[in-house]
């Protein structure tokens, strides 16, 4: 019993993550939320480095983390702001500029869903050309 219960924890928290995206990004279906957090979160793995991306997939629900723990945590892909929305676009089948709106309501619920202190580690593995997705 105590399995099922931590399973549907878990769950509820993917939802909730999934339904704040929707909100946020103002989509038309919670699996449209579901593709932005996928190509949003996939796209920061690729660029996190020194397991960090481990470290942030440590403090999200299953569903959400195995996205962060696709890719060689020392091996980051180093790009710019606009690579990073035309690659999270492809991804996720939208144009750049709905691609940043989706982003940054990922990274706005990603901020709330882990601690103060993972998302400064994260925050600072980005220039500063990337403070809009992050504010």
């Amino acid at each position: 019993m105590g399995r099922e219960y931590a399973m549907e924890v878990e769950r509820v928290q993917y939802e909730e993550f999934i339904d704040r995206v929707w909100q946020r990004a103002e989509l038309g279906s919670f699996s449209e939320a579901e593709t932005a957090a996928r190509a949003t979160l996939t796209t920061l793995g690729e660029y996190l480095s020194g397991g960090e991306g481990l470290d942030l997939a440590a403090q999200l629900p299953q569903g959400l983390a195995e996205h962060l723990r696709r890719q060689p945590p020392d091996r980051a892909m180093l790009f710019s702001l606009n690579d990073f929305l035309q690659e999270v676009g492809e991804r996720e089948g939208v144009n750049t500029d709905e691609a940043s709106a989706h982003a940054r309501a990922v990274v706005s619920v990603l901020q709330e869903a882990v601690s103060e202190g993972e998302m400064a580690d994260v925050r600072r593995q980005f220039p500063s050309e990337f403070d809009a997705l992050f504010d």
